[in-house]
């Protein structure tokens, strides 16, 4: 589908851009929305290695996965290419889809060699997900440091995920910007992606609870066009978020994606059953949005 010289994939990326990696851009009008429910692995799949790790989502129906940096499964950017093999093959001869690898790099630094060294990181986790059969990276903004304009770090966070979006294009891979930290607000991020405009640069949804300040849809809105595969959510019974307003927002904007549940706090008692718990919950609220 896509040509090896850059300059061939580029003209076709842009043409082809919402269709390929804007899930929402997918849904034509009559098309049934798909939103599917996977995990984070930050902090439930934590201290599962690979295979367990794919055992337990394929258990709990959790058919997709977001692999977080420095965890037991231990997805890195120093594995060598066969190990590279290895991971996509565990991937591949299970039901489970491997849909993003969770980075921790961010773009704030007023530090110039830091920003280089965080984007070069990103660069080479963008090579990894494409190795392992990964869709797309993770990153963060992800502060407004004092003594510096707000304009200029937003700026700087948007002209960042410009370039990374170019470079990740010949991977056909996703950068998608977690709603995160200092640059939370969905106003904070609207504006970055207004400097980000690079097609494969995305949105990826965080259920802050930030994000009722103002209004949860005006801010939805905010990102609505540019919503990538991948979105965050808390546990689903987590008090004080509105999460059936959440999944009719998501739904009515006919979006095509994964929410992956990215749970914190104490773990409880038998993690499998409770991952399979938030499966339901998530199957209600989808249910009770498109009745």
């Amino acid at each position: 589908m896509f040509n090896s010289s850059r300059r061939d994939f580029l003209k076709q990326s842009l043409a082809l851009s919402a269709a390929t990696l804007f899930p929402s851009a997918l849904c034509l009008a009559g098309d049934a929305p798909t939103i599917q429910f996977g995990l984070v692995t930050y902090q439930w799949g934590r201290d599962w290695d690979l295979p367990t790790l794919i055992r337990n989502c394929q258990t709990t129906k959790l058919l997709g996965v977001e692999l977080r940096t420095t965890h037991a499964h231990k997805v890195e950017p120093n594995l060598s290419p066969a190990e590279r093999t290895v991971v996509k093959k565990h991937f591949a001869d299970s039901p489970v889809k491997l849909l993003s690898l969770g980075s921790a790099e961010d773009f704030h630094s007023p530090d110039p060699k830091k920003l280089e060294k965080n984007i070069e990181t990103t660069k080479a986790f963008i090579k990894l997900s494409a190795d392992v059969g990964s869709t797309g990276v993770k990153v963060r903004p992800n502060d407004l440091p004092k003594g510096v304009a707000p304009e200029r770090t937003i700026e700087q966070i948007g002209k960042s995920l410009n370039t990374l979006g170019q470079f990740a294009a010949d991977y056909n891979q996703q950068i998608r910007l977690e709603v995160h930290g200092g640059c939370a607000k969905l106003s904070v991020i609207k504006q970055i992606m207004d400097v980000a405009t690079h097609p494969n640069v995305a949105v990826c949804w965080n259920s802050n609870n930030s994000d009722q300040d103002g209004g949860l849809e005006q801010n939805f809105n905010l990102v609505k066009p540019r919503l990538g595969l991948t979105t965050h959510v808390r546990e689903l019974n987590t008090p004080g978020y509105p999460w059936q307003q959440l999944a009719t927002l998501f739904v009515k904007a006919q979006h095509k994606g994964w929410w992956l549940l990215e749970a914190g706090g104490k773990d409880p008692a038998d993690r499998i059953q409770a991952l399979i718990d938030q499966r339901e919950l998530f199957e209600k609220l989808m249910a009770k949005a498109t009745a």
